[in-house]
């Protein structure tokens, strides 16, 4: 089961910030996080969005382990 942690924007967006959720994979995590809510589904895969497995960023695919800490952070804008 892996750790899913929303940050900024994306936590406001689904009304929580951490969340257990069943996933072999993170096609399977974003599967399972779409189909509880189709916003948050889109707000995930838009332009811009990082995702952290394990605190290492990734892109692409990614099998995620028993206890994996996955982790989206939304774009980032600087001042």
């Amino acid at each position: 089961m892996a750790r899913v942690l929303l940050f900024g924007r994306l936590a406001d967006q689904a009304g929580w910030r951490e969340r257990n959720v069943e996933a072999a994979d993170l096609a399977g995590l974003r599967g399972v996080l779409t189909a509880d809510d189709a916003a948050l589904g889109e707000a995930l895969a838009g332009p811009g969005v990082q995702i952290a497995v394990d605190k290492v960023l990734v892109r692409g695919e990614a099998v995620l382990a028993v206890h994996t800490e996955v982790a989206f952070l939304p774009p980032m804008s600087g001042g």
